[in-house]
């Protein structure tokens, strides 16, 4: 699993909740999770996704996670039982031939 950035969970908590985001909203959500805050980096974010439209973002967001799925590849076809139970006759064999 990927580790998302926590001020990246922040901003999306403090917009789902209808908050302001600001660098002080920002470091009040980090701390209450545990997490030591950089005030510098709140505040660049802050500034950051100030008059942006987050709908627009998370839908685009949404948009190119779902892509690769689309044209994912196919699923690797599984090998036959009899591959299987050949391979697994030569590797005794092989086996054999070691202790004579």
């Amino acid at each position: 699993m990927t580790k998302v950035d926590p001020y990246l969970h922040a901003v999306l908590l403090l917009h789902g909740a209808g908050k302001e985001v600001s660098e002080a909203s920002i470091v009040s959500v980090l701390k209450s999770a545990g997490v030591e805050a950089d005030g510098a980096k709140a505040k660049f974010l802050a500034e950051a996704v100030k008059g942006a439209n987050m709908e627009d973002l998370l839908k685009n967001a949404m948009t190119v996670a779902a892509a690769p799925a689309a044209g994912a590849a196919p699923a690797k076809e599984e090998k036959p039982p009899e591959d299987t139970a050949k391979k697994e006759e030569q590797a005794a064999e092989g086996l054999a031939n070691l202790f004579g």
